[in-house]
């Protein structure tokens, strides 16, 4: 298992790191269950323009993020 993140910059300049990792799980009176998991984090660039500080461009970037985010759990489920 690969513990050092695995960073890609795409051409917005957002920055993607993947880390392997395992997720322990335990239930009262259950084993304990071990699963490998991909931890995925987005980092976007800070934008100090009046579009991303007014309402819209809050909720514009907000609806981007999770298109984004929606877009990286397919492709995490598909193994891409």
């Amino acid at each position: 298992m690969d513990t050092q993140p695995n960073k890609t910059i795409n051409e917005l300049g957002e920055v993607k790191s993947k880390v392997d990792s395992v997720d322990h799980q335990s239930s009262a009176g259950q084993g304990q269950e071990m699963r490998h998991v991909q931890v995925i984090h987005h980092s976007h660039p800070s934008g100090n323009s009046s579009t991303t500080t007014t309402t819209g461009g809050v909720l514009a970037g907000a609806a981007a993020a999770a298109a984004v985010s929606i877009q990286c759990a397919k492709d995490a489920l598909s193994g891409k």
